[in-house]
């Protein structure tokens, strides 16, 4: 099959992207396993175990940051969508290249038509990363040109609050 020259940009931006979060230390929304994945209960560990209010607490204030953080991409505010990741996140990408690579995967799919969050889970790890807390929300999103489900991981930061530190398209 074919493709035309706008699916063939499409289609190199998406790719772009994806190395982009990768060298973000992302590893575990793409590698071999899948970005869903990450939602599979975490292994049973020593550190004692937070109580169903404390995790879907947890789960809600992570859940509205990530919102948050796609309304800013929504409005093509690439900039502030940047600053306002987590700093391992801006440590391994860089503004120049985040500047260059979001608005080519971004722009193609059209404007938010509706978004919904189907899915949430908290871990204590992931792969590639620090221990921490971490919130993996996965939104079903309509866009004018094109349906896609967007994985938002959050990270919960020394300052107290939930940022951004890994997102794909699928």
């Amino acid at each position: 099959m074919a493709l035309d020259s706008s699916q063939s940009v499409r289609t190199t931006s998406e790719r772009l992207l994806k190395r982009i979060i990768t060298a973000a230390s992302l590893a575990a929304l793409f590698t071999s396993h899948s970005a869903l994945a990450q939602l599979k209960p975490p292994a049973a560990t020593s550190a004692p175990a937070a109580t169903n209010s404390d995790t879907s607490q947890k789960e809600a204030d992570a859940r509205l940051a990530a919102q948050g953080w796609l309304l800013l991409l929504d409005r093509k505010d690439w900039g502030r969508a940047w600053e306002t990741t987590g700093s391992a996140f801006r440590s391994k990408v860089p503004l120049g290249t985040w500047m260059d690579a979001i608005p080519k995967v971004r722009e193609p799919v059209g404007a938010l038509v509706e978004r919904a969050p189907v899915e949430t889970a908290f871990k204590t790890s992931l792969q590639g990363q620090p221990d921490g807390e971490y919130v993996t929300v996965v939104f079903d999103t309509k866009y004018a040109n094109r349906e896609v489900a967007e994985v938002v991981t959050t990270v919960h930061e020394p300052d107290g609050k939930w940022r951004v530190t890994g997102y794909s398209v699928q």
